[in-house]
Order: C-alpha cells, then structure tokens, then sequence
C-alpha cells in the first residue's frame, strides 16, 4: 500500500462548500462507485443497517435547501459576521454561502439508519451512529479521491419530520446527516492547522502526556 497516497488523501480530504461546482453534472454511476466503497465500512454487531437517499430532483433539492436555511441561515450570518478569528469567520462566511446556494448542489447525500433513539443509552447510542458515520466517512473520501467534494451538515435535521415527508422516509428511519456533493473547482486542498496531536493525546490516564 502506498502510505503517501493514502495520508494526501486522508489529510487533504476537506469540507468543501466554496469550491463545489455547481454547473457540472454528477453521473448516478460516481455516487453508485462512492456508495460501493462506502458500505464497506464495519458496523456495529454487523448490522448493515444504513441507508442512502439520493436527491437530485430540482423541486426536492430545493425543498431541502429550504428548511436548511429557515433552520440556521441566520444564525450562521451573525456567526460570520461576530467571529474574530479569520480562519473561524471563513468557515461561517462559508457556511453562509452554502446555505444560500444549497439548491444548486447537483446532488444531496442524506445517510439514514434504520431505527430510532429515544432517550437512549451512551452505549447505544455510540453503537447506533457507529454504525453509520464510518461509511459515511469512507463515502466522502471516496468521493474526494475522483475529484468531488462535499461537507457534513445537519442543519435540515431540525425539520426532519418534514424532509422525511418530502422524500418518503420511513417514520422508523433516522436520517443523519445532509452531504451537498459536487465536483470540485480549480487548484487542490492542503492540510488544515490543527493542533500537535502530542498536546491532545493522553496515555493510560486522562491529561497525562509523553
């Protein structure tokens, strides 16, 4: 296995929100490729219970990217518009953008799970979206290897209810997350600013450093 190919890939592989190309078509066969490999992902007690609605009809996209801004295009607007870090307010003013052309991303990803959590356990509830977001993960690193970008969002999941009716969704489905995807446009991504792992990484006991 190659290692540098693999770590490009894993450290350059970004939320992409800017940069979606919004006039160039996704082919049903690059998200069917994505999809292939994501479900490749373990699962908790292999369950294989995750499911992938796909949205590219123009009227549902646009009913989604509706609830998605009523859920939070004002508050990322104030978010942008108070943050006093650069690279923080980028992220928001990016956000915005997003959510203001979210209809016009020619594909909506939305990962679903079977079943539901009410008031569920941790041990529960790690399993249950343990079972989902390593494949979703593996999905949009699939999709950044063939030139497309996406990012996670949740934002429509506060009028979840009403995006289930919009696109059929069992009552008895959770859906998880709403992934815009797209090719992406010009140049390539770099690996962010983080932290050193060696301040955030603790060994044997909580806050205990080498």
């Amino acid at each position: 296995m190659d290692t540098a190919v693999t770590d490009h890939l894993l450290s350059t592989t970004r939320a992409v929100r800017r940069r979606l190309d919004l006039e160039r078509p996704v082919e049903p066969s690059v998200i069917l490729e994505c999809l292939r490999l994501a479900v490749q992902a373990p699962t908790a007690a292999n369950t294989q219970t995750w499911r992938w609605v796909v949205v590219t009809d123009p009227d549902k996209r646009a009913g989604l990217a509706r609830m998605y801004a009523e859920s939070g295009l004002d508050y990322l607007r104030t978010a942008a518009a108070g943050a006093e870090d650069p690279q923080t307010r980028r992220v928001y003013e990016s956000a915005v953008y997003l959510a203001e052309m979210l209809d016009r991303v020619p594909v909506h990803v939305i990962p679903c799970i079977e079943g539901r959590l009410e008031r569920a356990p941790t041990l529960r509830s790690a399993s249950f979206y343990g079972s989902i977001l390593p494949a979703v993960w593996s999905f949009m690193l699939a999709l950044r290897s063939r030139g497309l970008g996406s990012v996670w969002t949740t934002l429509h999941l506060s009028k979840e209810k009403e995006a289930a009716a919009l696109l059929g969704i069992p009552d008895d489905i959770t859906q998880v997350a709403l992934l815009p995807v797209a090719y992406t446009t010009g140049g390539d991504f770099k690996p962010a600013a983080r932290p050193p792992v060696e301040a955030i990484t603790y060994w044997d006991a909580w806050g205990s450093t080498r």
